[in-house]
């Protein structure tokens, strides 16, 4: 999964996916499934009684709403499949499937609300636009997962940040009515003015896209910093509260450890890893875990998803089966299953300077208090 998750074809496949969602929204083109289909399948529906009848009619809707559901569902699968997320689209895919139900179950109920219920129209325009610019914010985060775990620094952080300013800038625009698409001329709406409420949420997207420009220089907006690339893509960085590892490379790092005399934090990570990014930005920058991590500790990052090749393949034996680690990622990927028993990342283990672990590990957890406690712990060890 974690290999699929950072695969360059899988990411680019989604990341092409959603921007094809995108432009449908935006009124460049419609995504339908042959008309046929649905006709019958109604036709069917309309032959039969009973259950068969009531899942045909189900079907039937399924087919004619393809082009508004596939973009948004696809959207929860690919955060799923990517992030290991399971929580978010849960409940994503729950509130889909609760807004679709209800409608039929209240006017079930209440027959006599259909004569209130809002015709559609320009509203609905207005919806699909704004998915629109939302898909293609996130259509840039796979890109990223593809490029920082081969290399290709095409979307270093500063273009990242430049393109999420531009894309909810435009969306901004859009809902205070000084962007316009082709839906709205169709709609015939082009000239009416926005309403308050979209006009309030157009000022929070620009404001939200003036937030995001001080990240241009190097403000850590950690707001969306588990989205954004790290801070060390970025070239002109004029933020000196990064704290980044000093080695890459476990036997490296504990060879140094050793002539320091210090004891060594391991931080198994991943650059398509969402919650890492959320740790170095929240915790790591505390000025008393930042101090402990730069000055008492060797802090290496062993990133587990990391394409590089080895120089030389390695053969090894897991669960009675050989296996041949082909990548710097796999090398690291094995150290963690072998060595600490654990697959998940961020991973944190404080370990002496023959490798043995100090204390517990740590994991994903904004609790400053605790990874203070965590890393003192180590320290206190160390010294015994």
């Amino acid at each position: 999964l974690n290999d699929l998750s950072t695969n360059s074809i899988f990411n680019i496949f989604l990341f092409l996916l959603l921007v094809v969602f995108a432009l449908s929204f935006f009124g460049w083109f419609e995504i339908k499934l042959p008309e046929r289909w649905g006709n019958a399948v109604d036709s069917k529906a309309s032959r039969t009684t009973g259950l068969i009848s009531i899942f045909l009619m189900a079907f039937t809707l399924t087919l004619v709403s393809f082009s508004c559901t596939a973009p948004i569902i696809g959207l929860l699968l690919a955060e799923m499949s990517t992030s290991g997320n399971i929580l978010g689209p849960t409940a994503g895919m729950f509130g889909f499937a609760f807004a679709l139900a209800l409608p039929f179950t209240l006017f079930a109920l209440f027959p006599t609300w259909m004569k209130q219920m809002p015709k559609s129209g320009s509203w609905m325009d207005m919806i699909k636009v704004v998915l629109g610019f939302i898909e293609l914010a996130f259509s840039l985060k796979f890109l990223s997962v593809a490029d920082l775990a081969y290399g290709w620094h095409i979307l270093d952080r500063e273009t990242f940040l430049c393109l999420w300013i531009v894309i909810f800038g435009g969306m901004g625009l859009y809902l205070i009515g000084k962007l316009k698409f082709p839906v709205d001329a169709i709609s015939g709406d082009i000239h009416k003015p926005m309403p308050v409420p979209a006009i309030m949420l157009g000022l929070c997207s620009i404001a939200f896209a003036i937030y995001m420009v001080p990240g241009l220089w190097g403000a850590p907006c950690k707001a969306i910093s588990a989205f954004a690339p790290p801070l060390y893509t970025q070239d002109f960085n004029l933020n000196t509260k990064e704290v980044k590892a000093r080695f890459t490379d476990y036997e490296q790092g504990m060879a140094v450890a050793r002539q320091e005399g210090k004891p060594v934090l391991v931080d198994f990570t991943g650059f398509g890893c969402v919650n890492c990014r959320k740790m170095e930005a929240e915790v790591w920058t505390d000025p008393d875990v930042a101090s402990k991590l730069q000055n008492d500790y060797v802090l290496i990052s062993l990133f587990v998803d990391d394409k590089t090749s080895l120089k030389q393949p390695i053969v090894i034996t897991e669960n009675g089966q050989k296996r041949t680690l082909r990548t710097i990622g796999d090398k690291w990927s094995y150290l963690q299953r072998h060595k600490f028993g654990a697959n998940a990342q961020p991973f944190y283990v404080a370990l002496d300077n023959d490798g043995n672990p100090l204390t517990g590990s740590a994991s994903y957890n904004e609790d400053i208090s605790k990874y203070k406690n965590f890393l003192e712990k180590g320290l206190k060890n160390y010294k015994k």
